[in-house]
């Protein structure tokens, strides 16, 4: 088989495991801000109570063959749900074809995988209920360390140094301004995610932790504007940042070597 050909294989299987775990993920998103057990009971339609068979429950196409109903009672099924399988999906493609390229770190992947999929759910978690559950970032840390010494293993290098101040500098960071504020600019489930964010980044190299970081607030500024002028936000309104910051992170992840290439050359002369 040609390299493309291998490529593809791997693609449509990660995309299609992609898609199982964005269902998973849609369990996680419903049940876990009311505190109910994401294992018992099976799935079920949230209007009318009934089980949903395994033939209801396969990604994307059983929505499209029930036409966005359920079976039992034809109450609607939000479209969030093959949405969030499918980008979940997408993801990880994404994922994958970044790793491959000069400047992915393939023994990173699968610790990327897992924080992208965590990070989906969080982002809408966070967009819904404002909050960040410790059942899923507190996991992460553990998953972390696994994850770069998994990568520090088969890749044979070990950047402790930048995997430190990576974490540092997000932790500074979204803590001070957690500080500084009292919690009203911004929310202590931000400051637990910073220091996985920021080690995860730093372990690509310190550059992707500190494009990141900016990246995260640019972007929030920029939405941010964007509510206030439409008039869809006030000065008052609280903002999830949770998005934001996750977003951030998959900027300095791609984009933070290329922009640290550029702009140090046009600094330094």
């Amino acid at each position: 088989m040609t390299d493309l050909a291998v490529f593809v294989a791997a693609a449509a299987l990660v995309g299609a495991l992609g898609l199982i775990i964005g269902s998973f993920l849609n369990v996680l998103i419903y049940r876990v801000p009311l505190g109910r057990s994401i294992v018992r009971p099976g799935s079920a339609c949230p209007a009318c109570e009934a089980p949903i068979s395994a033939r209801d429950n396969i990604p994307i196409l059983s929505w499209l063959v029930l036409r966005g109903r359920c079976r039992a009672c034809s109450v609607p099924i939000s479209a969030r749900y093959p949405l969030v399988e499918g980008a979940n999906a997408a993801l990880w493609v994404a994922l994958l074809t970044w790793a491959r390229q000069p400047a992915g770190i393939n023994s990173l992947l699968p610790l990327l995988l897992v924080l992208a999929s965590a990070g989906l759910a969080l982002a809408l978690i966070d967009l819904d209920h404002h909050r960040l559950p410790d059942v899923i970032v507190l996991p992460l840390y553990p998953i972390t360390v696994a994850g770069l010494a998994f990568a520090g293993v088969v890749g044979g290098q070990w950047p402790l140094a930048s995997t430190l101040a990576g974490a540092a500098i997000w932790l500074a960071v979204i803590g001070g301004m957690w500080l500084i504020s009292a919690g009203r600019g911004m929310g202590f489930g931000d400051v637990k995610l910073a220091p996985v964010l920021g080690a995860t980044l730093g372990w690509a190299g310190l550059s992707c932790a500190v494009v990141g970081i900016l990246a995260a607030f640019g972007l929030g500024a920029v939405i941010g504007l964007g509510l206030l002028v439409s008039g869809r936000a006030g000065r008052g309104s609280h903002l999830a940042f949770g998005p934001f910051l996750l977003a951030g992170s998959a900027v300095g992840l791609v984009a933070g070597p290329f922009l640290a290439d550029w702009y140090l050359p046009a600094v330094t002369g």
